[in-house]
């Protein structure tokens, strides 16, 4: 079988590839080379590969050329989108910063009129107690008054009546008329004492009608300046809260590591008291110190936001190449988990601290190349690799913005870029939950601000 086999293919080669012979002729000899149907096979296979591969290599290189211009393009525009993006968030930093200073303003303002309002008040008070004082001596005096009056009245028509009666008594009047002279010119200056004290009865009447409504008036500014304040905290306290809620963090365990890292420094604000009197506090007292409390606490707020990493690493124009998850690896190729964010740009570009805190590593570490690690507030530490320079040392106290590293390709990298991460009492938490939360508050404090410009 395999004869016949072997056979029948060298004849269908030799009718597809007949035998030749190529001669080669010296000036002495000639000699030929045999080209059997099987060798010709052979080349025809081969040069049929060879301009096959030819041929493909040329579709790859010329598809690989227009795949780099579509993806120069898009990467142009990404960068561009990039560029727009973070001008914008520049923009809302700048305003964010604008509206806490005029925010701030206000806070300032309205501690004065509240000093001032305090001031009135317990003006407003004491003359109204010094009103009621004296309308009580003058109801005291006009009361004695009228009854002396009347003491004399009665005095006069007994007088008269035993006049009437006695001749003698009438002589005796006409003969001595001084007594009589003498009370009438006392019933006289009583009278005008009476009327004195009648009109000052009234004016005083008028002038605690005057103080009454001056105090209202007061207490009506007092209760606009009141709303004033307290909306101004609901919409400066609230957008705080949103956005550590928003990182996936306890306000309340904030707010209670502020109290302990600042108590020996003053702690919460001094409540009011406007009466002197130890009185029950009145809604204005409690209205006051529940804006003093909630003051504080707007204060500890933007404590806590300093110490936290609520920024992006990078100002400049960069590329976020890969976020936190599982990625297929650059490297290997193999699905792995990827613990921070990724931000691609130039060789060199400023890297700066998230939030205040202590450098606890600064130098080379196997596949972050040189890495920078930072310690913050509420157990949370912040990691820069792959850097290029590193700007600090361990131990080093930094703030938040301060220049720490420059970027670079160092480590287990395909290109240069910087790997931030998050860590939450030592787990790996994904780094744009923070800088969206605050891009998110400061963007919807801006337009509530655009909005009350309207």
């Amino acid at each position: 079988m395999r004869t016949r086999l072997a056979i029948k293919t060298h004849a269908l080669l030799e009718r597809m590839f007949p035998e030749r012979r190529l001669f080669l002729k010296s000036e002495s000899d000639t000699r030929f080379i045999r080209l059997k149907p099987e060798m010709q096979l052979f080349a025809y296979l081969g040069v049929s590969l060879v301009v096959g591969w030819a041929i493909i290599a040329t579709a790859v290189l010329l598809m690989d050329s227009i795949g780099g211009s579509n993806f120069r393009d898009q990467a142009i525009r990404d960068q561009k989108n990039f560029e727009e993006r973070l001008n914008q968030l520049s923009a809302e930093r700048d305003a964010r910063a604008a509206e806490a200073r005029s925010a701030q303003e206000r806070f300032n303002t309205a501690l004065k009129q509240i000093s001032a309002m305090q001031t009135e008040l317990l003006t407003s008070e004491t003359r109204r107690h010094e009103a009621e004082t004296g309308i009580d001596v003058i109801q005291s005096t006009l009361r004695d008054t009228i009854r002396e009056r009347e003491a004399a009245r009665g005095a006069l028509t007994e007088l008269r009546q035993q006049t009437a009666e006695s001749g003698a008594l009438v002589a005796a009047a006409e003969a001595a008329p001084a007594p009589l002279t003498l009370m009438s010119e006392a019933l006289e200056e009583t009278a005008a004492e009476r009327d004195q004290v009648v009109a000052d009865a009234r004016n005083a009447m008028d002038e605690r009608d005057e103080i009454e409504h001056e105090y209202k008036l007061l207490q009506e500014r007092n209760d606009e300046i009141f709303r004033q304040l307290e909306e101004a905290m609901t919409v400066s306290v609230a957008p705080l809260d949103a956005m550590f809620r928003s990182a996936g963090m306890s306000t309340d365990r904030l707010l209670n590591e502020i109290r302990r890292g600042y108590s020996g420094q003053g702690g919460p604000l001094t409540p009011i008291s406007i009466s002197t009197r130890g009185e029950e506090p009145s809604a204005d007292d409690l209205r006051a110190n529940k804006l003093l409390n909630q003051m504080d606490v707007l204060n500890m707020y933007r404590m806590a936001a300093e110490k936290a990493p609520f920024a992006s690493p990078i100002k400049a124009a960069v590329r976020y190449t890969s976020g936190f998850g599982v990625r297929r690896d650059p490297k290997t190729g193999g699905r792995r988990m990827h613990n921070g964010s990724d931000f691609a740009g130039d060789y060199g570009t400023n890297i700066y601290a998230t939030a205040d805190g202590v450098v606890t590593h600064a130098g080379w570490q196997s596949g972050f190349g040189k890495l920078v690690k930072i310690r913050h507030a509420f157990g949370i530490e912040t990691y820069y690799a792959h850097s290029s320079a590193i700007l600090v040392k361990v131990g080093q106290r930094v703030s938040r913005g301060d220049h720490i590293a420059d970027m670079g390709n160092t480590g287990r990298v395909t290109g240069t870029h910087l790997h931030y991460e998050v860590h939450v009492d030592g787990t790996p938490v994904n780094p744009m939950i923070y800088i969206k939360a605050a891009n998110n508050v400061f963007k919807k404090q801006n337009q509530r601000a655009r909005q009350a410009e309207r």
